[in-house]
């Protein structure tokens, strides 16, 4: 493929922006060629600026799950916009688009909405907090939590993918309030917590994984998660950014069944526009200002063009059929790709939930950071490569989930299973 103009852009944007990008993994870095610009979408399509098409396994991170550009939010952007595109004050549609939301997760009794899932995060924290009186939060290796100073230690996501999980700029007398144990590890957990008994505010934990790929909870773990939390009167955070609307209408907490106190979402409540939202029990987020002595601000927090998108998003969302449609889809490529690689003879693990899913370039089965990291991220550099020249586009890491939108289409899934069948063959 031509990508003349890509690698314009690119060597451009160096002179310009640190390392040519305004997030890190979408500098292709550890992939080892230059990242592609990408100039529109539609559906489940992309079109770099040279003209290429890809099918989009990228999806935005997520939010994509109706696909890009999708012309019910198109329209809902387009009769919001006229009436203004920030007010810095309190809409109509901030009260529409919480009523969906708390209706889908009924423990997230009040809630604020906010520009990011990093923001949501941070601000949980720190009504955690808060709330306990306490200063230690505990969260899990390769689990990725946003940039807050408080989470990038042992982080996930661009920070596993660039070998830097700890970040410069991070206070040390601030990271020593962050304590960390392996994912599905609860003997670790409740090591820790008898190690600094009354000094942990919270757990935070993403109950399906998607930053160090995708990783699920093993039987028992979320729920002794939330019994640790019960006994030792700290509060659970659930980080349901990834999976909040993806894995079900109600994410994780629907599936499983179990209650955070306090839960962080984003990028689908927004319909792919910037939004975040944070919220728990009600006695919990008193604690919040006004109410209380909790501050947390943000000019454009419930930004008028994203309730307008969310709330036409949740809308779409609403039909059980979707869901299963999603998991059909997601069911069917893992399978593809699983048999293609094995009858290559190229050792692999997939984990899938509904709508995302991550190939692990290894023979062990994943369950945690330290299993993830086992992968051969140079073979998977030249399947991504492989991929990216037969029309597909993946996120540029080992350690990221793949999406799966409701408008791949069968002849997109097969074709998808097609190229990586001649990856395999090649690398």
């Amino acid at each position: 493929m031509n990508r003349k103009k890509s690698i314009g852009y690119y060597r451009r944007a160096l002179e310009l922006i640190p390392g040519g990008v305004n997030s890190p993994v979408r500098a292709f870095k550890a992939i080892g060629i230059p990242p592609v610009f990408i100039d529109r979408a539609r559906g489940a399509k992309i079109w770099d600026v040279d003209g290429n098409e890809y099918v989009d396994y990228v999806g935005s991170w997520g939010p994509m799950i109706m696909g890009h550009a999708h012309p019910r939010i198109v329209s809902a952007l387009k009769k919001a916009a006229p009436r203004g595109t920030s007010f810095g004050a309190p809409t109509p549609l901030e009260v529409e688009l919480a009523i969906r939301v708390r209706k889908a997760f009924p423990s997230m009794e009040t809630l604020r909405m906010v520009s990011s899932g990093t923001e949501a995060v941070m601000s949980a924290i720190r009504v955690a907090r808060g709330y306990t009186g306490r200063n230690k939060i505990l969260k899990f290796e390769g689990c990725y939590h946003g940039h807050g100073d408080s989470l990038l230690v042992k982080a996930g996501s661009g920070a596993t993918t660039f070998g830097i999980p700890d970040s410069l700029g991070v206070p040390e007398d601030l990271a020593k309030h962050t304590l960390n144990a392996p994912y599905n590890d609860l003997e670790r957990v409740k090591a820790l917590v008898n190690q600094y008994p009354e000094q942990i505010a919270c757990i935070i934990v993403e109950p399906i994984a998607g930053n160090m790929g995708v990783v699920l909870p093993e039987k028992g773990f979320l729920e002794g998660l939330r019994g640790i939390c019960d006994e030792r009167r700290i509060l659970l955070v659930f980080d349901e950014v990834i999976s909040g609307f993806r894995a079900a209408y109600g994410g994780a907490q629907e599936l499983y069944g179990i209650k955070a106190d306090l839960t962080c979402l984003g990028k689908i409540i927004g319909g792919g526009l910037p939004v975040g939202a944070y919220g728990g029990k009600e006695k919990i987020m008193e604690r919040v200002a006004p109410l209380g002595g909790v501050y947390q601000a943000g000019t454009l927090s419930g930004n008028p063009l994203a309730m307008a998108a969310g709330i036409e998003a949740l809308e779409i969302l609403k039909s059980k059929k979707i869901y299963q449609d999603l998991e059909k889809k997601t069911t069917y490529l893992t399978e593809r790709i699983s048999e293609s690689a094995e009858e290559q003879g190229i050792p692999v693990s997939i984990n899938r939930a509904t709508g995302m899913l991550t190939v692990f370039f290894t023979e062990s089965p994943v369950r945690d950071y330290a299993s993830a990291k086992t992968s051969d991220t140079k073979r998977f550099a030249k399947f991504f490569i492989e991929m990216l020249e037969q029309g597909i586009y993946l996120p540029p890491s080992q350690f990221e989930a793949w999406f799966i939108s409701l408008v791949h289409t069968q002849k997109d899934l097969d074709k998808t299973a097609e190229a990586c069948d001649t990856a395999f063959r090649k690398i």
